[in-house]
């Protein structure tokens, strides 16, 4: 069964999070120069997703029974990771919010694949801090979930 949830998170410090609900969402030695460029930073069990700007984006969160068809034409920038959510229960939110009070979905536990779709980005950061006040200039994030064996992290789409 496929479920799609819409959220607005802010992106404070350039960044959202996607995570095991159990995790202590620990990425600070995950933000390598090289993470920093992929605009993705990941770790076992949390993920931490790069954004262009610094305030709300438009999230959508899909978790999905199998892997989708690729449709990284459609967007700017595509990353993929494997995450550990042993709990069954995925996270995501901002890297300062609350994870207690965070968007938290029902996943397979284990190994899950995470696809990242980022679009609007040139629009986004030309606009900076005032890309937040139109659906124009938001920056959009798809993050698609769905069971997966490990495997490396991979950049379908990148954007520059």
């Amino acid at each position: 069964m496929t479920t799609t949830t819409e959220l607005t998170l802010f992106a404070d410090y350039f960044q959202i999070h996607v995570a095991d609900a159990d995790s202590d969402g620990d990425l600070s030695d995950a933000w390598t120069d090289q993470a920093v460029s992929d605009h993705l930073a990941v770790a076992q069990d949390a993920l931490g997703i790069g954004t262009v700007v610094n305030v709300n984006v438009s999230v959508t969160v899909i978790v999905l029974p199998q892997e989708p068809s690729d449709d990284s034409s459609e967007f700017d920038h595509v990353v993929e990771a494997s995450l550990d959510v042993s709990s069954g229960r995925l996270v995501v939110l901002s890297c300062t919010d609350y994870a207690p009070d965070a968007a938290t979905f029902k996943v397979a536990s284990g190994w899950n694949r995470v696809r990242v779709s980022r679009g609007n980005l040139a629009r986004a950061a030309q606009a900076d801090v005032d890309s937040d006040e139109s659906p124009e200039t938001t920056e959009k994030i798809r993050i698609q979930v769905w069971a997966a064996p490990e495997s490396p992290a991979r950049i379908t789409k990148r954007w520059s």
